[in-house]
């Protein structure tokens, strides 16, 4: 006996449609996620070694003293180009002792960001806290 094939059944045209509006509403949203995990991948990034590069300064500030008389502004040199940072001091309480702040900023995607780190030190006793 010869049996007939079954015919095999094709997309129709609304269903090919139909498939072509869902996939154009799903990849832009999908391609817009894509792009922000990128960019925040990134900013991420910059955060963390703006982070590195102000706890640097914040111990090489403490260890040679320079917090209370040297220059308490400038840059990273040529291995950091685009991070600054400048440090501050203000007075903690009746302790004798004081904050010491250390800003680093750059500047990423047009904005201005920065990493604030502080510590206590007392230029009584020669020691940081």
């Amino acid at each position: 006996m010869i049996r007939r094939r079954q015919h095999e059944r094709g997309l129709t045209l609304v269903e090919v449609l139909a498939t072509m509006v869902v996939v154009a509403v799903v990849l832009p949203v999908a391609m817009r996620g894509i792009t922000l995990c990128t960019s925040l991948a990134g900013i991420t990034q910059e955060r963390g070694e703006a982070t590195m590069l102000a706890e640097s300064k914040l111990n090489e500030l403490q260890a040679t003293g320079d917090w209370q008389y040297g220059a308490l502004a400038g840059d990273f040199g040529e291995d950091w180009p685009d991070y600054r940072w400048e440090a501050y001091v203000e007075e903690f309480g009746e302790l004798n002792l004081d904050q010491l702040h250390v800003v680093v900023t750059w500047t990423s995607r047009g904005q201005e960001r920065e990493v604030v780190l502080t510590t206590l030190v007392s230029a009584d006793l020669g020691i940081t806290q």
